[in-house]
């Protein structure tokens, strides 16, 4: 497990082992896990964000937009 990204509203975290990422958004409290070939295509995606520009108000920006993919609680979790 890795923590690839951690802000004061979301958190992505690596596990390679099964090929996947968690993101979590802390304010509703909710998750979701990509694993496959959408984990590689959110970790493409991910990167390219990185890219364009890597502070933290553009990439909570570009995890926003994952918004209707956050869909378990993470008191489940």
């Amino acid at each position: 497990m890795n923590i690839v990204y951690n802000s004061d509203r979301y958190y992505v975290i690596e596990y390679p082992r099964y090929r996947g990422f968690e993101l979590v958004n802390k304010c509703s409290q909710r998750g979701t896990f990509f694993q496959g070939a959408v984990a590689e295509k959110f970790c493409k995606s991910m990167n390219g964000a990185i890219g364009e520009d890597p502070s933290c108000e553009h990439l909570d920006e570009f995890l926003a937009g994952f918004g209707t993919s956050i869909d378990f609680s993470t008191t489940v979790h």
